[in-house]
């Protein structure tokens, strides 16, 4: 594999439901403490990492955590049953391994329904290949969460792997600390926790960084797969600048900061409204008085799948733009 995406794998592969971004935490502070002026974890566990400037306070956001599902209760049998930390799609769930962060591994399986479209959680277990409760409680206890358990793997010119979202806007905001040399803006990239449970992680660091302006890294999704819903988006056309989301209406002047400069560096770009969804830009926006604030998205298929994937040819230039509008002095 490339030794360029061998800390994406590290990122991915790593385990790190909402609340549980420590591991997370660890890998991102090694790789970055020598390209930053300070770095902190505050209360909540976001990771922040600040480069000094005089100009213009900006928060570049990218969360840490992915989805996953929480132990609620063990049968007789050694059966576990669980529920979800996120956006945990019973269908996508059915029959994939998940992880514990002891290492512990489970099949999610169903029990029996004549009818598959009323599959809800609650009708489906986890087996650890336990005989009998005291056996599974040896293993794992109520309120022990986990994750998917699934491998990164290169396709040429595409990247598969679980918890792309949002580890990829993670490795966008590591990559491009690394890249920036001088900037006129005061930079604080914000590796949040439990965004998959309604941006909180985002919503304090906000409020104590009380930025001049808000860029949140994520994913968005995609129309370019067979009868998929229509969005204007898709993989290997460039990162996508954010118009609308269910959390969130870019706020004008990001917007156009971020277009202009694409457009000034000849870097492709996509426009993207999202019908449903939202990432830590929701949050920050709203923060005190009120942030401008505006989100770079990766496009990704199959998001909260073991299995999201997104392009290498995206990444990069996403890479890329971030780096392009930090260097600019902002000034709004």
């Amino acid at each position: 594999m490339n030794n360029q995406y061998s800390l994406l794998k590290k990122l991915t592969e790593a385990f790190g439901p909402s609340g549980n971004e420590e591991t997370i935490t660890a890998i991102i502070q090694d790789e970055i403490k020598n390209y930053v002026d300070e770095i902190k974890v505050d209360k909540m566990g976001n990771l922040i990492a600040i480069k000094k400037g005089t100009g213009a306070k900006v928060m570049i956001a990218s969360h840490m955590d992915e989805i996953g599902i929480i132990v609620t209760g063990i049968d007789d049998n050694g059966f576990l049953r669980f529920a979800n930390i996120g956006g945990v799609s019973p269908y996508i769930s059915l029959g994939q391994r998940v992880q514990f962060a002891n290492g512990t591994i489970g099949i999610v399986g169903m029990q029996h329904l004549d009818d598959i479209k009323k599959l809800k959680l609650e009708k489906m277990y986890i087996d650890i290949g336990a005989k009998d409760k005291q056996e599974a409680m040896n293993k794992v206890s109520i309120g022990d969460v986990a994750c998917f358990y699934r491998s990164f793997t290169s396709l040429d010119n595409y990247i598969t792997a679980k918890a792309l979202d949002d580890r990829i806007g993670c490795y966008v905001a590591i990559e491009t600390i690394k890249n920036i040399k001088n900037s006129p803006n005061e930079l604080y990239f914000v590796f949040t926790v439990q965004e998959e449970l309604g941006a909180r992680g985002a919503k304090t660091a906000s409020f104590g960084i009380n930025p001049d302006l808000g860029i949140a890294v994520d994913v968005t999704a995609t129309g370019d797969t067979p009868k998929s819903k229509h969005m204007a988006v898709k993989l290997d056309e460039g990162p996508a600048i954010k118009i609308k989301d269910h959390s969130l209406l870019a706020h004008p002047t990001v917007k156009n900061l971020m277009i202009d400069a694409a457009k000034n560096n000849q870097i492709p770009y996509q426009l993207e409204i999202l019908e449903f969804g939202g990432t830590d830009s929701g949050t920050i926006h709203t923060t005190r008085a009120g942030v401008p604030s505006g989100v770079l998205s990766i496009p990704c298929r199959y998001i909260h799948s073991p299995s999201e994937m997104v392009s290498k040819k995206d990444v990069e230039n996403a890479i890329l733009l971030l780096t392009k509008i930090l260097e600019k002095d902002i000034i709004l």
